[in-house]
């Protein structure tokens, strides 16, 4: 417990001055190094592609998704390099005499996507009016949500919630942490209208938190069922306590995208897309 306190002690400012203190092309250059190592972390932790170039084509594009959302998602330069990346990818599967397997090219272009497309949303809401209002909410959500469902599985846990993906993990910790997730959420929109003095919509804060900590728990479970089918405890240990990139990020990877999405249909601060 005490290395994961240090963690967010010492992490915490960091996203702080990734996120404000400095020069925008910056974040999506954090992003991208991000998507890489933690692309990297469960391809080769699992051992679902152990191909030296395979896995190097997957963490290139990686790191090229979020500088493609920092440069305004244009079609060509994406349909170009996934073109070149399914071109690669079919080259070494054929060249492989089928040890390479459609499975392990699909998972491979599957991750290589995903992690970094949904990481790139920090990229878009940075680019958003308000932005500065809104970037840190995806971290406050999922964040504050792991951390009282750690504290509530751990003080009232008694009903497993999903032991064959995670036996820690109780419906008390996961009940705790909606609640947590809204409370802290409303306390940022206090924050938030007497530092600013912006409009803020409350209720509509509620729905970012509850839906937002839904969403997180969800994709903690969604890599937990990854690790579990291939027997691994983490995915990395850059985090010490937490593990890797993935173990650290991974409720923020689902919650993120889905804040997105609800910040630009429901704006709940200042006027953003009013």
């Amino acid at each position: 417990m005490g290395k994961r306190i240090l963690v967010a002690i010492v992490g915490v400012p960091l996203i702080f001055l990734a996120l404000f203190g400095t020069p925008a092309w910056v974040l999506p250059g954090v992003i991208s190094v991000l998507s890489m190592v933690a692309v990297h972390e469960v391809i080769w932790s699992t051992g679902f592609v152990k191909h030296p170039r395979i896995s190097g084509y997957a963490l290139v594009l990686a790191g090229l998704i979020p500088i493609w959302a920092f440069m305004g998602e244009h079609k060509l330069p994406i349909l170009c390099a996934l073109l070149i990346y399914v071109v690669l990818l079919f080259g070494e599967a054929m060249a492989s005499h089928y040890t390479v397997t459609m499975e392990k090219m699909g998972g491979s272009f599957f991750l290589s996507i995903m992690i970094p497309y949904f990481l790139s949303s920090f990229v878009r809401i940075r680019r958003m009016p308000d932005w500065n209002l809104y970037i840190v909410l995806p971290f406050v959500v999922a964040f504050t949500s792991d951390a009282f469902a750690l504290f509530g599985g751990m003080l009232f846990g008694r009903r497993k919630l999903a032991p064959e993906l995670s036996p820690k993990k109780t419906v008390e910790g996961a009940v705790s942490g909606l609640l947590g997730s809204i409370v802290s959420t409303l306390i940022y929109g206090v924050i938030i209208h007497l530092v600013f003095q912006t409009e803020v919509c409350y209720p509509i804060l509620v729905v970012y938190a509850g839906l937002g900590a839904v969403l997180s728990q969800f994709g903690d479970l969604a890599f937990s069922y990854i690790k579990r089918q291939y027997g691994i405890k983490d995915y990395g240990n850059i985090f010490p306590g937490h593990g890797g990139v993935l173990d650290r990020f991974d409720s923020v990877i689902f919650c993120a995208p889905f804040l997105e999405l609800l910040i630009t249909w429901l704006p709940a601060i200042g006027g953003v897309y009013r």
